[in-house]
């Protein structure tokens, strides 16, 4: 069984799906050889030697990389036709499996049935506790709560911490963190680590208590309906247009007194909601700063340029960048490649030494989208006659 590490290629990516330590365990594995694209880590601080080092091939393209390949890990979906690169997909080995996060969706899984690859997609991990371990979503959010912090720091004129000085004191920043998921709590403990005086909101019960056990205050509307405001998977659910008005009139007048906004909020295989509006942004200070977390799935704020700063006119920062993770890409990466490292060991068959994948189980129900080439998620498989 051979093992294929991509070189990713698409805009703003710097991740790579194996590192050094994680392709001397697959070998540990059994796997017959581990190839890995010249180039692929050196976006997160890993030379190709390194590598080589730790026993894997180092392919000098993705096609020679792909020969014969039996299982190919990637961070984000391979390219196809007409994507502006090599047609990654066109590549992959008929019966492959493909790990990583592929953007799911149904002409997703159709493409990949069609090319008859076996598609994993990691972000589609069900929330369970077997699963904690290889739970890419988690491990990438983690680090871009703390990423974002750290931009917001570097983006506001003044101090995080309070400063008592011979000259003066400089007061701690006021931070207000929107969403308390892995994201979200990370941004939380990070700003009060930073000195800042946090406060945070959500809509899902539960946070109220993470966002105190933080040493955060809570800011938010509460009714009956934010009592059932998560799904059985730990996600927020989208909320109706009476409540998000109601939490917008409480967050509104906070916002304004704010130093530094960070959002958070993302619905699963959703559009991110719209939480910060136009006047919301208009009334903070001049020198404040919204950081976007969610700007890849378009973002919280209305203002919000994906991929991009924005300096209001009342002299607002707006950090919309994309793919906050690979803003930090060599711990990033160090994560992620441990993620699909679990995930290939827990459902790895020491005798074949080649992966095997129960179709009764959970964590492979939850992420398996084509197989065989076939369509397998219930999400996107064509409904069956009655």
């Amino acid at each position: 069984m051979r093992l294929a590490v991509l070189k990713e290629r698409r805009a703003a990516e710097t991740r790579v799906a194996a590192t050094p330590e994680t392709v001397k365990k697959l070998l540990g594995l059994g796997l017959g050889a581990v190839a890995v694209e010249t180039g692929a880590g050196l976006a997160s601080g890993i030379p190709d030697a390194a590598y080589r080092e730790a026993g894997a091939e180092i392919a000098p393209d993705a096609a020679a990389a792909l020969a014969g390949a039996g299982i190919v890990l990637k961070v984000r979906a391979p390219l196809a036709a007409g994507e502006g690169g090599p047609d990654e997909l066109a590549l992959i080995p008929r019966g492959a499996l493909l790990i990583g996060i592929l953007g799911a969706d149904e002409a997703a899984a159709r493409a990949y049935a069609e090319r008859g690859v076996d598609a994993a997609a990691m972000e589609l991990l069900p929330r369970i506790t077997r699963a904690q371990s290889m739970d890419v979503l988690s491990s990438q959010a983690n680090l871009a709560g703390y990423r974002a912090v750290v931009e917001a720091a570097a983006a506001y004129d003044k101090a995080f911490p309070m400063l008592m000085t011979a000259a003066g004191t400089i007061p701690a920043a006021n931070v207000f963190v929107m969403g308390a998921g892995v994201a979200g709590l990370q941004a939380i403990a990070t700003a009060r680590r930073l000195g800042g005086r946090v406060t945070a909101t959500d809509v899902r019960p539960a946070a109220k208590e993470e966002i105190k056990s933080l040493g955060a205050a809570f800011v938010g509307h509460e009714d009956e309906e934010s009592r059932a405001a998560q799904t059985a998977g730990g996600y927020a659910r989208p909320m109706s247009a009476e409540f998000l008005r109601k939490q917008a009139e409480v967050v509104a007048g906070h916002i304004a007194k704010q130093d530094i906004v960070i959002t958070t909020a993302l619905v699963q295989g959703r559009t991110a909601p719209k939480l910060v509006s136009a006047e919301m942004v208009a009334a903070m200070r001049p020198g404040s700063v919204i950081v976007d977390i969610a700007a890849d799935a378009g973002g919280n704020v209305a203002l919000t340029r994906p991929g991009e700063m924005v300096v209001t006119d009342n002299g607002v920062k707006i950090l919309g960048y994309t793919n906050w993770p690979g803003r930090i890409p060599a711990a990033a990466s160090a994560l992620y490649a441990r993620n699909l490292l679990t995930f290939l060991a827990t459902f790895w068959d020491k005798e074949a030494k080649a992966p095997r994948l129960p179709e009764d189980d959970e964590i492979v129900r939850g992420v398996l989208l084509a197989r065989g080439g076939q369509v397998v998620h219930p999400q996107f498989a064509p409904a069956k006659a009655a």
